[in-house]
């Protein structure tokens, strides 16, 4: 039995993005008159609180920051758009609509991120309703892409197995849909829906979310073994696919995973997910919606650094919390069933998967789809977007598959590769091809360091010394956010960074390659000297001391140069 006593939420005042949520009226604040003014290219504070839940943020450009404020202007205001991609699938025709508006509306470019979704930056207050509403006609859009409610739901890309992620990809898609707010605020904002205050007998309700939504974000995966390149330990809720003579039987559920953190707060630390039982699919919305109304009643409204399901998880006791879910539901999670991960990243070129269908793995550096002097990747996208018959599948390591391929297109489809020069990264080092970054400078408020624009000019240099060390072709996954927020996921990284201040990190070593180990700091606010000073040390002996098969985590950890994180608890003894 559940001890009540334990289920309660911290005591304390609500935090201000509680008052935010109270008075907007299911999420509509001031955001109608606001949107209107062409007075300033910006927002109050609340609504951009509330923008989020709409799918976006205000941004500055942070480069031009100095420049405007000698001018006596004010900042470079432009929001950043997420698009809700569920399991990371689009169609050709919403490729094609997506690159558009990054031309007409954006800077230019693209964003694959790390949770499968598109984003978009550089979009001027005035052009946002028009941006949204062309979403939306290409059947997509952008609510819920960011705020305190369930994000896009991630799922492993799989070319390998096409049928079984034809299905997983099925109920990823159904929970993406299912667990979206009800409140018509989006509608009625962006696409111009009549509004429901107009309807006196009609009362808006949000049955799951309730009025105040969630304590802070809330993020799912799906992850099909035995590959976790959907980091389904980073997950508040995870499903893993157990699959058995080719058939999807259920998911082992996963609890309580979360990255982000704060510098110097032990009180705050990333926390890996622990599996609690097993489900038949058609039970996956089930648990889900339970273990989101559990967040909802008992997370931390107080202080929001504390406010993921992670700290709830562990305040309350992961056995008390897996009782509390199995009353809400009704009936009893089975045990969990045996699987097995051997890798957390993607398979490169061309694969053929099930029914003749072929897929295509490009590789995406920093997940930035943009045309440069000597490689014009959006346009050979472009070009493939308007002859490909499949899907693209947006990767959780901001990669791109070019994705169900018939002999007859692959053919074509190969052309548009070679002319264009598209790459699945081959040529390149494994490491880098085991790279993940944030955006963070300049457009990002939160960032403290360079991440995109940078860890490719670091792999340069770290490149030379994997080479030496004759590791060119081993994986080794390495991270680099500008925060601590960790959108990367740095800390599930081999080698892992998080920005400190300008041209300073913390250095993290000691995650498993899998995905099932957390890292821990080996080095503080270091600039780049120190670190190449560091893997100069580390790679050689790696190379030369590891074991058959033994990963550069699992090395680190063994040979005693950095002690294994056995639980978030720990993350900073």
């Amino acid at each position: 039995m559940v001890n009540k006593l334990l289920l309660k939420a911290p005591d304390g005042p609500p935090s201000d993005v509680e008052r935010i949520k109270e008075e907007s009226n299911y999420l509509r604040g001031t955001l109608a008159e606001t949107m209107l003014d062409r007075i300033s290219s910006g927002i109050s504070d609340d609504d951009n609180r509330l923008m989020k839940f709409h799918g976006s943020y205000l941004q500055d450009d942070r480069d031009l920051r100095n420049e405007r404020q000698k001018q006596k202007l004010e900042p470079a205001y432009q929001f950043m758009l997420r698009v809700r991609t569920p399991g990371g699938v689009s169609t050709p025709e919403q490729w094609l609509v997506m690159d558009e508006l990054a031309q007409k509306y954006g800077n230019g470019t693209l964003k694959l991120t790390t949770r499968q979704a598109f984003q978009m930056h550089g979009i001027l207050k005035w052009n946002m309703k028009k941006t949204i509403q062309d979403i939306h006609a290409s059947m997509l859009d952008t609510i819920a892409a960011c705020g305190d409610v369930n994000r896009n739901v991630m799922c492993n890309p799989n070319p390998d197995q096409s049928e079984v992620h034809e299905e997983v990809f099925k109920w990823s898609k159904q929970l993406s849909d299912d667990l979206l707010p009800r409140t018509r605020a989006y509608h009625e904002l962006w696409l111009d829906e009549e509004k429901v205050a107009s309807t006196p007998d009609v009362e808006e309700v949000e049955p799951m979310y309730g009025a105040l939504y969630l304590p802070r974000k809330f993020k799912i995966g799906v992850a099909v073994p035995p590959s976790n390149d959907v980091d389904i330990f980073s997950q508040d809720l995870g499903y893993i696919a157990i699959v058995e003579d080719n058939k999807l039987i259920g998911f082992n559920v996963t609890i309580g995973g979360g990255m982000g953190m704060s510098h110097g707060d032990k009180e705050t630390y990333p926390q890996l997910a622990k599996v609690i039982g097993f489900c038949k699919p058609e039970q996956v919305y089930d648990v889900a919606e339970k273990i989101i109304m559990i967040q909802r009643d008992y997370g931390n409204r107080s202080e929001r650094k504390n406010a993921r399901f992670k700290y709830t998880v562990d305040r309350l006791g992961l056995d008390t919390v897996k009782e509390e879910l199995e009353n809400r539901l009704g009936w009893t999670l089975e045990e969990a069933k045996p699987y097995h991960f051997d890798h957390n990243g993607d398979r490169y070129g061309w694969v053929k998967g099930s029914k003749g269908k072929w897929h295509f793995t490009l590789f995406v550096q920093g997940g930035r789809i943009t045309d440069l002097d000597d490689y014009k990747l959006m346009t050979g996208l472009r070009e493939i977007a308007k002859i490909h018959k499949g899907d693209f599948r947006l990767t959780a390591n901001q990669n791109l598959v070019i994705a169900n391929v018939s002999s007859q297109k692959k053919k074509k489809i190969n052309e548009l590769i070679e002319q264009y020069g598209l790459t699945d990264g081959k040529h390149y080092s494994a490491i880098r091809r085991s790279s993940l970054a944030c955006v963070a400078l300049p457009t990002c408020g939160l960032a403290m360091a360079e991440a995109e624009r940078y860890l490719p000019e670091l792999i340069d240099k770290i490149d030379a010394i994997v080479d030496e060390s004759g590791l060119n072709d081993k994986e080794i996954t390495i991270r680099m956010t500008g925060c601590p927020n960790s959108c990367a996921r740095p800390t599930l990284a081999e080698i892992g960074f998080i920005g400190k201040a300008p041209g300073k990190y913390n250095m993290y070593l000691g995650a498993a390659f899998d995905g099932s180990r957390l890292s821990k700091m080996y080095r503080e606010n270091i600039g780049e000297d120190e670190i190449l000073k560091e893997l100069k040390v580390l790679l050689p002996r790696y190379a030369k001391e590891r074991e058959e098969g033994e990963h550069f985590g699992d090395f680190l950890i063994r040979a005693g140069v950095i002690q294994a994180t056995t639980d978030g608890t720990n993350f900073h003894n």
